[in-house]
């Protein structure tokens, strides 16, 4: 499989990129200074910005025959409608975004990001984060699927081994609602694989 991993060499990006290569897919790492990644079998480097993801003449061609597009940036740098745009001139017909915890829900009725608890730093990128995810459910064209992580993601230890939610936060039995980055990014390449989830947000979480 090809994939175009935008902000490849982020936290979360870099793993999924990590987990991707480690099965044997072509991966595109696409960042500001994705030419410092080091070399290797089957990684693809394009340095290019935020502001380019409007630049489809500079993009569009590099992306063209990849089988995904997967978009680690963060929501409240970059809006859905560049990335889209960018995906439908590249012709790349399915996108999977990184997405956020703020979105779920813990009561009926009630999302993560508007409980009185909800951390004030986080509260913007977790707002844009809604924002993305009602912009996709709204996309009639591309093949979309957004992964929300739990509530805590960390840098961790690679397990394998997570479980699958939709729309609800999910946490163990002690109550604590996290997965590690690196188990996050092995669900994320299983979707890529697996492609269980068509149109839809899923998360995971332990």
């Amino acid at each position: 499989m090809q994939i175009a991993i935008l902000g490849a060499t982020g936290r979360i990006g870099s793993r999924i990129a990590d987990e991707a290569l480690r099965r044997g897919h072509t991966v595109t790492a696409i960042a500001r200074h994705a030419g410092t990644l080091a070399d290797r079998p089957g990684l693809k480097r394009l340095d290019a910005d935020i502001t380019d993801l409007a630049n489809t003449a500079k993009l569009a061609p590099a992306l063209a025959g990849h089988d995904a597009l997967v978009s680690a940036v963060r929501f409240a740098q970059a809006g859905p409608e560049p990335l889209l745009q960018l995906a439908r001139q590249a012709g790349v017909k399915r996108v999977v975004v990184v997405g956020g915890a703020g979105s779920l829900y813990v009561a009926p009725g009630v999302q993560l990001v508007d409980t009185p608890t909800f951390p004030e730093a986080y509260k913007a990128e977790a707002l844009a984060g809604r924002d993305f995810l009602n912009a996709l459910r709204a996309e009639q064209e591309l093949d979309w699927t957004f992964l929300s992580p739990s509530a805590l993601l960390e840098p961790g230890e690679r397990t394998g081994s997570y479980r699958i939610g939709k729309d609800e936060l999910l946490a163990d039995a002690d109550g604590k609602s996290w997965i590690s980055m690196e188990d996050f990014a092995v669900a994320l390449v299983d979707e890529l694989e697996r492609h269980a989830h068509s149109r839809e947000r899923f998360t995971v979480g332990y």
